[in-house]
């Protein structure tokens, strides 16, 4: 038996509860987590229709405490700090794995905290496939962060088709986008930040934007971000990303990008995004997205982090009781860093 965080959909919060320890299946691993962090993500999960206690989370880090027989020769053995993406049961070989691990047409692919198991646990099977092998320099006690949002915030900002000394602007600076923030600034990237709060905006000015807009209280702030990138009349960014999940973020990204620049979808709002037909038929912007990617695009991200030394902003819990708390404080957006729970 081990300890797990589950989400129970008759008191409506997490608990922590005893449960089956998972036996690793054809192709797997069975982990030992080190760190488990929680993601917006995760509340898409607790939203929807459970009958009964799910385990959450799907950022995680951790020790190989077993490897099924098909899984060995991958380059693996008991006892490596690994990290790994939160798809599960994918061959990793055909087209639509490809694209997105979840696109598999071989199997019926699944994620951990919706459909599999969650990482806020002491343990879990994660497929060979999705493991990369952490570098000394990235720890699995604190590397969870990365393997959801520090490797999609890579794949984003990387994807933007920017050149050193061209404008991004990142609407939403919240623990995904504070990292992105860094890797922007790391690749060269001249960084505004907008958001809805000072305190978040502080840290991510910190971590080296080069102007930040509140949003909610400035009304001015479209005018004054241009105006701060002086690039001419009514130009605005080569590139804006949204990592916020809200449908006004959305709402204010084509005003801040430049005629034919790129708009990059990040956040994922409840009822989806719209944009103008007509603006993208004539090119006024183009929209573009990216997330985690497939497990091949892993070490470019990671080889990058280490070399420039980018770490998340974290709260560190130690212990599983913590994780309701977590909730709520995100619930409520009071949250400013990335929160992990740290397993002794």
């Amino acid at each position: 038996m081990m300890k797990a965080a589950q989400w129970d959909p008759v008191q409506q919060k997490v608990v922590v509860n005893e449960v089956h320890m998972p036996t690793p299946g054809p192709g797997q691993f069975l982990v030992k987590l080190a760190s488990a962090s929680l993601c917006h993500s995760d509340l898409m999960s607790m939203a929807l229709p459970h009958q009964k206690p799910v385990t959450i989370g799907h950022e995680g880090a951790g020790y190989i405490q077993k490897i099924d027989l098909a899984a060995k020769n991958k380059g693996f053995k008991v006892g490596d700090a690994i990290g790994f993406t939160y798809i599960v049961d994918f061959c990793n070989e055909c087209e639509g794995c490809a694209v997105h691990s979840n696109h598999c047409l071989v199997k019926k692919s699944r994620v951990h905290g919706f459909d599999e198991p969650g990482l806020l646990a002491e343990y879990a099977t994660v497929d060979a496939h999705s493991c990369i092998l952490l570098p000394e320099q990235l720890p699995a006690e604190t590397a969870s962060p990365m393997f959801c949002a520090g490797i999609t915030a890579f794949h984003c900002v990387d994807s933007c088709e920017l050149k050193p000394g061209q404008w991004l602007v990142i609407i939403g600076c919240g623990g995904l986008g504070q990292l992105a923030c860094q890797y922007a600034k790391a690749m060269g990237f001249k960084v505004v930040g907008v958001d809805i709060n000072d305190d978040i905006l502080s840290t991510v000015k910190s971590q080296g934007a080069d102007a930040v807009f509140n949003s909610r209280t400035n009304n001015n702030y479209v005018e004054e971000a241009k105006a701060f990138m002086d690039r001419g009349p009514n130009k605005g960014a080569d590139a804006v990303a949204v990592f916020s999940a809200a449908d006004a973020a959305y709402r204010s990204a084509p005003p801040l990008v430049k005629i034919g620049g790129l708009i990059m979808v990040v956040g994922l709002p409840a009822n989806g995004v719209t944009f103008d037909a007509l603006d993208i038929a004539r090119g006024t912007y183009r929209v573009k997205g990216d997330s985690t990617g497939i497990p091949s695009r892993m070490k470019k991200a990671i080889d990058f982090t280490v070399k420039h030394n980018i770490r998340p902003e974290v709260d560190i819990y130690k212990n599983l009781d913590a994780v309701n708390g977590m909730v709520e404080r995100m619930k409520k957006g009071e949250i400013a860093k990335r929160q992990l729970v740290q397993f002794a």
